[in-house]
């Protein structure tokens, strides 16, 4: 992989500039999300409210910084209530 980041690792200026694009992108707002570098590229932890969601995250970042090798591990939490009653023991 050739360009900036493809040989070395990211430095933690730009786990920030990530963490800050998404928090201050007012489409994607998302404050809950943690980047952390690792030895060839980034993962992406944290929750969101859908698939979608979680698609645009992960598409704002590789459109922003496509030499930059990302793990997504972006759950998508329940918003909706239970559908079914639960019993307890």
């Amino acid at each position: 992989m050739t360009g900036p980041y493809g040989d070395a690792p990211p430095d933690e200026y730009l786990e920030a500039e990530i963490q800050s694009m998404l928090a201050e992108d007012p489409s994607v707002a998302e404050q809950g999300i943690t980047v952390v570098r690792r030895e060839r590229g980034l993962v992406i932890y944290g929750e969101v409210e859908s698939p979608h969601r979680r698609e645009e995250i992960l598409r704002r970042v590789a459109e922003r910084f496509p030499d930059v090798p990302v793990t997504s591990d972006i759950g998508v939490i329940r918003t909706q209530a239970p559908s079914q009653v639960e019993e307890l023991p």
